[in-house]
């Protein structure tokens, strides 16, 4: 690892979960390590530990101290063997990096899990989860008119592959392999598409008989769902470990977990608050820092039921009826989002899937 890489990776226990987030992001690593003013090493934080912090309710301005791992496992530079001790380490606890610390504590090297082993981490998953993906693919596509004139939007290009297949990869690779897919415009375009192309995944759809909004498709779903399912909008491609999102899910006790995402939204004016008559405030081109909803969800079947037969209903309106009837939470996710519903977030869906392949 290069030293301006290490450099990055270090970050202080005073940093702000935000500031965490970003750095995670920039550094396309998966920790990062916390060290005091004297640079020794006091801690680590993964995506998984900011997460927690914001379930429990700290906020993007919480500080990396209080969701920090105080726990870590590291070699000393003066073992000789320290490589060899690392690869074992790693590979037995399955951990992918290993901080290397001098007499004082500070960080001299990071070995990587890449440094030792082809496959990524975790390798290759030998065993399925049975739970379905639902996949809203019904939708006319409007805001990336005219392109889904001609196509719809599933079947839209990023590079050689359809937007379709690379969220269908993204869910392979957490271990789910079968698909439900709800169809209405332009359906037999994107019927024809999974016949002709032989997909590792089992893959089947249901036909809305009218556009029944951003939810009512599930009620075609009534009965063939008997246990939590996931669903996500078409044209959402989400950096996330699924799997661990379903297994939050069920231990969690909730009937429908919304997958968010955390954005920053800059208000290009300014900003004035009152209290009765009188300006409270002026905040001149504030940023705000909020979870957005990625259009990800998991659902208990019993969510279907509140859809009545051929209702049209928008997903908000079931979130609203869900929480009326069990516990509905919120699964906060990094960066790892990509809107390609809309041209400027295509256009940058592009660039962004570039920069990493």
């Amino acid at each position: 690892m290069d030293r301006a890489k290490l450099k990055a990776l270090q970050v202080s226990a005073e940093m702000t979960l935000k500031g965490a987030m970003q750095s995670l992001n920039e550094t396309t690593e998966k920790i990062l390590f916390v060290v005091n003013p004297g640079k020794k090493l006091i801690g680590t934080v993964t995506d998984g530990d900011i997460r927690r912090g914001l379930i429990k309710g700290l906020g993007f301005k919480g500080r990396v101290e209080e969701v920090m791992s105080r726990h870590f496992m590291a070699l000393d530079l003066a073992e000789a063997d320290r490589h060899e001790k690392a690869a074992k380490m790693m590979y037995e606890h399955k951990i992918e990096h290993i901080p290397v610390l001098d007499a004082k504590g500070r960080i001299k090297e990071v070995v990587s899990w890449t440094d030792f082993f082809k496959e990524s981490l975790p390798g290759p998953r030998t065993t399925f989860l049975d739970n379905p993906v639902i996949i809203m693919a019904g939708g006319r596509g409007l805001r990336l008119d005219p392109f889904t004139r001609i196509l719809p939007k599933p079947l839209i290009p990023i590079g050689e592959k359809s937007v379709l297949e690379i969220i269908m990869e993204k869910f392979h690779q957490s271990g789910f392999r079968n698909f439900i897919f709800t169809l209405n415009y332009k359906k037999e375009y994107i019927k024809t598409f999974l016949r002709e192309n032989e997909f590792p995944y089992n893959i089947r759809w249901v036909e809305e008989d009218g556009f029944k909004g951003t939810a009512g498709a599930l009620s075609l779903l009534k009965g063939t769902c008997t246990e939590p399912f996931i669903v996500s909008n078409c044209d959402v491609i989400l950096d996330a470990d699924f799997a661990d999102i379903l297994d939050w899910h069920g231990k969690s006790g909730n009937i429908m977990t919304i997958v968010g995402c955390h954005r920053e939204i800059k208000i290009p004016y300014g900003v004035l608050e009152m209290e009765d008559e009188r300006l409270k405030s002026f905040i001149e081109k504030p940023n705000y820092d909020v979870i957005i909803n990625t259009g990800v969800y998991v659902l208990n079947p019993e969510v279907v039921s509140l859809i009545g037969e051929g209702q049209s209903m928008d997903m908000n309106v079931l979130i609203e009826r869900a929480s009326e009837k069990g516990k509905v939470s919120v699964y906060p996710v990094g960066g790892g989002w990509l809107d390609v519903g809309q041209w400027d977030e295509y256009r940058d869906s592009i660039r962004k899937l570039r920069e990493v392949s």
